[in-house]
């Protein structure tokens, strides 16, 4: 399973045992940092997953700042939270992706802010699945 986490609302995308393919989930719209953790976790043991990649917005320079350690802090609770392993996966730039692909399908207005979210986790899944494809690395990252 994925995890794009926003402010206000979190994106949410999980693979099945192939790893083939990432597909949008839902969109947890939750401002509360605590409960967006909860959530996240229900949604983990609803998906049955595996295994969370959380996205970790690096700097475009490389660089951590305050959203990603926020990310990483996340990714520790949800981990605990869980019992399953979290992995940080850079997300730099699936969001511009994910309103792109949006755009090509064209998907506006309230239902682009809608789901824009869950598909910037599939595109953060699909990128840590061909990391893991290409590099030999083995396990479920549902």
């Amino acid at each position: 399973m994925a995890v794009d986490l926003g402010d206000a609302r979190t994106g949410i995308a999980v693979c099945g045992k192939s790893e083939l393919l990432a597909s949008p989930v839902c969109v947890i719209a939750e401002k509360d940092f605590d409960k967006c953790i909860e959530k996240t976790a229900a949604q983990a043991k609803e998906l049955r997953a595996e295994m969370i990649v959380v996205g970790y917005p690096k700097n475009m320079n490389g660089t951590i700042g305050e959203r990603a350690e926020k990310c990483s802090l996340f990714a520790e609770k949800l981990g605990e939270l869980t019992g399953l392993p979290v992995q940080l996966w850079d997300e730099r730039n699936t969001t511009v992706s994910a309103h792109s692909c949006l755009s090509f399908t064209d998907t506006r207005g309230k239902k682009r802010k809608a789901v824009v979210d869950a598909v910037a986790a599939s595109i953060i899944l699909e990128s840590y699945l061909g990391y893991r494809k290409n590099t030999g690395i083995s396990g479920n990252a549902t």
